[in-house]
């Protein structure tokens, strides 16, 4: 059973246009000259009751706008769309009793409140009786163990608190759908670990449907089985992670500092992408050559220093587009 459904979502906005120089300041003010921008064009998905998705891509690609307009806060110029049934253009008000919305860099928690208070207030704004705002509030803090900090002010939180007491505000009304963008942005790895596994045991106890957007490919690899990418307004690819893993994410980045300049020999999987003294980063192809393998062949005693990262979302977004042969909608 689909709970979203998007058909040639379209969405254009007009934005004052940039005029160099002097005389173009001055005329911009008295007679701003515009331009129409396309912010979503002609886009189409589903997801399934249950699902976690990543709808990911770079900045300006689209990802906010479609939100927006599956939540009902922006209307699409064309297309059609239906959350659990519902039309958000329609009837965004009874659709806000069936999702919750949490945005990593936007706070909706009143910060001199303790979380017990926000979660009261949310719950009164649901139309939830004492009861079962309570019974709610105390089923949530469980599961989030929020007990050591629930009476503590928001604003003397740790952003790994504040961002758990974010998602709990946005499940008091039991949602069928949660909507969280960058959830994890700004959080040291520990911390992010643990909102990871917290999401995954609100999807598997609370059977909540999950739209994620990030640019932590760690968030879209633990978390999505599936996975929409969006660049320029559309969509580029929609699969499963098992298939971008096989073929896009078998590469790593590795920076090494070492005590002196060392040599290094060339080794089939590892391009050297630059190396200045004992400074070295290469990227390695881990369908070739395996990371531990890498590092065994590194002199431990001469390390100072080593970071090994994923490719960058928006490398690995290029690099569909190339294979996909889509590289001309750039």
């Amino acid at each position: 059973m689909k709970v979203i459904e998007a058909e040639d979502l379209s969405k254009n906005f007009r934005v004052k246009r940039k005029e160099k120089g002097m005389r173009g300041s001055i005329r911009s003010i008295f007679h701003p000259q515009t331009e129409e921008i396309c912010a979503v064009d002609s886009v189409s998905f589903g997801v399934e009751e249950g699902e976690i998705l990543a709808f990911i891509g770079p900045n300006g690609a689209g990802k906010s706008t479609t939100i927006k307009m599956l939540t009902g806060i922006l209307y699409p110029d064309s297309g059609h769309v239906e959350v659990l049934g519902i039309d958000p253009v329609r009837k965004r008000r009874q659709l806000a009793y069936q999702i919750g919305t949490v945005f990593g860099q936007k706070e909706q928690l009143w910060t001199h409140l303790t979380p017990y208070d926000n979660f009261r207030f949310f719950g009164a704004i649901y139309d939830l009786d004492n009861d079962a705002a309570e019974s709610r509030i105390a089923e949530l803090a469980e599961i989030f163990e929020l007990g050591a900090f629930i009476n503590t002010p928001v604003r003397n939180l740790s952003l790994g608190q504040r961002i758990r007491c974010e998602i709990v505000a946005s499940l008091i009304h039991r949602p069928k759908v949660l909507f969280l963008d960058e959830p994890t942005i700004g959080l040291d790895p520990v911390v992010k670990e643990n909102i990871r596994v917290l999401i995954k045991q609100m999807n598997r106890e609370l059977h909540t449907t999950i739209f994620l957007t990030s640019h932590d490919i760690g968030d879209i690899e633990k978390l999505c089985k599936r996975i929409v990418i969006v660049n320029a307004g559309q969509i580029v690819l929609d699969d499963s992670m098992e298939h971008l893993k096989y073929h896009y994410l078998n590469k790593k980045i590795v920076e090494v500092k070492l005590q002196e300049e060392a040599l290094w020999p060339p080794m089939e999987g590892i391009t050297i992408l630059k190396k200045k003294g004992g400074n070295i980063k290469f990227e390695v192809d881990t369908a070739i050559l395996k990371i531990n393998d890498v590092l065994r062949g590194i002199n431990a005693e001469h390390i100072q220093d080593i970071n090994i990262s994923n490719i960058p979302l928006e490398n690995i977004i290029m690099e569909i587009y190339r294979t996909e042969g889509r590289a001309d909608r750039l």
